[in-house]
């Protein structure tokens, strides 16, 4: 079976507070939510109907527990996801202060199971079977984690759609200027680039969304989406076509799992060969509606959600 869409990279526990506006050490109440990156992701376009799996990695404990049992919940394959003895499965936590303070704080000490992945371990015909594989430049910042990451891009040689969701976390390396080596090369792998204007600005030098676009397309790249916050997206593929498009009116909530939603609506998008307005339009709405809502994978929402968004032309 060819999978839609595999995903590889962070996965983990969300324990995010039930009251907004309230510091961690004041809040009383958590509620528990599968989390990570990739992992939202998958679960994002598995909510849409794709078939979708995720390579990951968890500690041995009841977190690991747990998230094999929300991916499966969510409908996504969960059989490269394997434990690692002697490290804890990640947990983050964030403090909420709407509209745009989110503060995240990432427990991933001694070392994150999920960049224990190891390239010999990889299923690399399933990887270049897939229609979209999707990676992340977190997977890029340790071993054994970047290895195989590279090694599972060199095999698929850019069949299908490889999309590189640039993900920087400062939290996650010692020093910026370590990381554009790797992107660069990661770059050259892949058909789609997809982050906000620090990210671009990570992997390119360049900031200003248009000058990062191109430099991305310069590095190998087929389409450069560049995520512009309140000024909305920027999409710009090799053939010259370009979309820009400004966000969808929303109260935010919770702004953290918006490019997650953004992410696996791209994917579902992309599969379907739609038109550069039309994807950045659907993908821009999916993001707004987790936008609105506490958590990140379980707020992922479903086809007649996002059309209802477009419709109303906000998220209501």
């Amino acid at each position: 079976m060819a999978y839609d869409l595999i995903t590889m990279g962070r996965i983990g526990v969300d324990l995010y507070p039930l009251q907004t506006g309230v510091p961690l050490p004041q809040v009383t109440s958590f509620g528990k939510f599968l989390g990570g990156s990739a992992t939202n992701v998958a679960v994002a376009a598995a909510r849409l109907g794709r078939s979708t799996a995720v390579v990951t990695r968890t500690g041995d404990d009841p977190f690991g527990t747990y998230v094999h049992e929300a991916l499966r919940g969510f409908g996504v394959d969960d059989r490269w996801v394997t434990p690692v003895a002697g490290l804890p499965t990640p947990v983050t936590f964030c403090e909420i202060f709407p509209p745009d303070d989110f503060p995240l704080y990432f427990y991933r000490q001694p070392k994150a199971p999920d960049l224990e992945i190891d390239a010999h371990e990889l299923d690399l015909d399933a990887i270049r079977a897939a229609r979209i594989f999707w990676m992340t430049g977190t997977g890029l910042s340790e071993e054994p984690s970047r290895t195989a990451t590279v090694a599972a891009l060199a095999h698929r040689a850019k069949s299908g759609t490889t999309v590189f969701d640039l993900d920087w976390r400062p939290m996650f390396w010692t020093d910026p200027a370590q990381a554009r080596p790797f992107y660069a090369e990661a770059l050259r792998h892949t058909t789609v680039a997809v982050g906000n204007v620090d990210e671009v600005e990570i992997a390119t030098g360049e900031r200003d969304p248009h000058s990062a676009a191109r430099a991305l397309l310069a590095a190998g790249v087929e389409l450069a989406v560049v995520k512009q916050g309140p000024k909305g997206v920027l999409a710009v593929h090799r053939d010259g076509t370009t979309a820009e498009v400004p966000p969808l009116p929303v109260k935010v909530l919770n702004g953290l799992g918006a490019g997650d939603a953004f992410g696996g609506s791209l994917c579902h998008g992309l599969l379907d060969g739609w038109d550069l307005e039309r994807l950045m339009r659907y993908a821009n709405a999916a993001g707004a509606i987790v936008a609105s809502r506490l958590e990140c994978s379980s707020a992922m929402p479903v086809p007649a959600e996002i059309e209802d968004a477009l419709t109303a032309g906000a998220v209501l």
